[in-house]
Order: C-alpha cells, then sequence, then structure tokens
C-alpha cells in the first residue's frame, strides 16, 4: 500500500490514494499505522477517493479507529493532493466528507502551492444537533476534583465544547481533556478545545481532539473556537488562531454565516506499508 504522510500545523494524518488502493478494513489500518515506533506514527488515516457528489471523497478515521465527520487540517491536505497529483487539476476543488460537501481554494504564490482555504460551512449551534444532551448549547462540564467548567458548544461538521480560561498548565490539560471528550452529556464524544484570549483578534488555543487526545492543531476546533469567542463578545469575527503547531486565520462571515479557514498543508514523506 503506498501512502503519504502530510501535516497541517503538525495534526499529521497518513493519507491512502483509495482511487488506486481500496482499503477492505479502514478502522484494524488506522490503529497500526497510527501506532508510534510501531507504526507510521501519526493522528490517524485518511482515504482520499472518488465521489458521485463532489470531486472526491475523504474519510477520517482516528488513532484509535473511531471515523470522525471532518477535520479541517485533514480537508486542506487532502485538496493539496487533489491538486498536486493531478487527480483534481483546478484551483477551486470539492470534497465529500462525513459531514457533507466542503469547497476548497488552493493559494498559489509564484506559481506553487502555497496554501488552502476553505469554506467550512455554517457552524451548528442547535444542542440536539451538535449533539449535546439538554437544550442548551452553553454546558457545565464535571472535570477534576469536583470542579465545574463552563463550555459553549459548537458543530462545525463534528462536536466542539469550547472553554475560556486565564492559564492552561499542560498537565492540567493532560488530565482533563479526556475527562471533557468523554462525559456522558456528549452523546458522540466531543472535541475538546481550552482557550486563551490574547486580544480581539488572537486566541491561544489546546485541542483535545476525540479519538486521538492532545493534538498539535485542529482545524474544525479553531473554527468552533472563534465562533465561541464571538458568542461569549471576546473577539470579532476574523481572528489568527494560535495552535500548538502554528496559526491559522479563521473569519466567520455574516454576510452569509459560513467559516473561513486560511492555512498550510505539508507534506511529510512519501512511503509504502506492507501487506
Amino acid at each position: 500500500m503506498k501512502f503519504v504522510k502530510m501535516q497541517g500545523l503538525g495534526n499529521d494524518y497518513v493519507y491512502v490514494d483509495t482511487f488506486e488502493t481500496p482499503i477492505a478494513d479502514p478502522v484494524s489500518l488506522s490503529i497500526k499505522v497510527s501506532r508510534p515506533h510501531f507504526g507510521v506514527g501519526s493522528d490517524g488515516l485518511i482515504l482520499i477517493g472518488p465521489s458521485d457528489k463532489a470531486d472526491a471523497s475523504m474519510r477520517i478515521f482516528n488513532a484509535d479507529g473511531s471515523e470522525a465527520e471532518m477535520c479541517g487540517n485533514g480537508l486542506r491536505c487532502t485538496v493539496r493532493y487533489l491538486y498536486e497529483s493531478g487527480r483534481v487539476p483546478k484551483e477551486r476543488i470539492a470534497v465529500e466528507t462525513g459531514a457533507g460537501l466542503r469547497y476548497a481554494d488552493v493559494i498559489l504564490k509564484d506559481g506553487k502551492f502555497f496554501g488552502v482555504k476553505a469554506d467550512m460551512g455554517e457552524p451548528i449551534l442547535d444542542a440536539a444537533k451538535i449533539p449535546v444532551t439538554g437544550d442548551s448549547n452553553r454546558v457545565c462540564v464535571p472535570i477534576e476534583n469536583g470542579a465545574c467548567l463552563d463550555f459553549t458548544c459548537v458543530s462545525m461538521g463534528n462536536p466542539h465544547a469550547i472553554t475560556f480560561m486565564d492559564e492552561i498548565a499542560e498537565d492540567w490539560f493532560l488530565r482533563n481533556g479526556p475527562l471533557v471528550e468523554k462525559n456522558e452529556i456528549f452523546p458522540m464524544r466531543t472535541n475538546a478545545e481550552f482557550v486563551q484570549v490574547l486580544s480581539r483578534t488572537h486566541l491561544r488555543v489546546f485541542v483535545w481532539e476525540r479519538g486521538s487526545g492532545a493534538t498539535l492543531a485542529c482545524g474544525t476546533g479553531a473554527c468552533a473556537t472563534l465562533v465561541a469567542a464571538v458568542l461569549n463578545g471576546l473577539a470579532e469575527r476574523t481572528a489568527d488562531v494560535e495552535l500548538p503547531g502554528g496559526t491559522l486565520h479563521i473569519e466567520w462571515n455574516e454576510s452569509d454565516n459560513h467559516v473561513y479557514m486560511t492555512g498550510p498543508a505539508e507534506v511529510s514523506f512519501y512511503g509504502e506499508w506492507p501487506d
């Protein structure tokens, strides 16, 4: 099996072109390739394949084998692969995802690939559709030592819970991230974002990703974070969202209610996986 490992701000996946290589058991394969030292080492597996609705499709599998509906960093990398491989030789590309169709524009600089601006669609704020138990997208989630944190919940095709804090210690984050992800208030578990507001146009985020744990970046998480910050009166509708692996430029456009994400997509290496 040929593959390419790509990363968006350090959020890395193993990508397989299923136009050429069908994958019979992606759940098992994702677990195997994601393991550091014993596999390739990644946050998961993304399958790029044909679609009867768009230019191509992408399926996302987390490191634990669970399937995710959407991945913003994965979308940008998928678009780069489709463009540079010649599968879809145009600068505006439609991709079918588990969260529906997403459209993305290839950004060129001096005729070479530079980045991707993706239309991530409208944020979902309805509790039942995120999903979150209850009738509000604002919830208090229990964490360690009997404490409770206020979260604003947003779906970008996949569920996110965002909280705002003055300080975030790494050891605290690593202990409490999984408590939020797996709390019963989230029927499909959730991605959790812990956010520091540095200014109204600069947010710093630490992401605990559902099914993968602490990751260096999350594109949908950056989008959900800006939406939550705007809803809480903490940010403008356009801001830089800083993640451990780098920064994404996010805009929540008032005219069409869509969230736009701009950022890089990088090739790490090409390889072959034994049968």
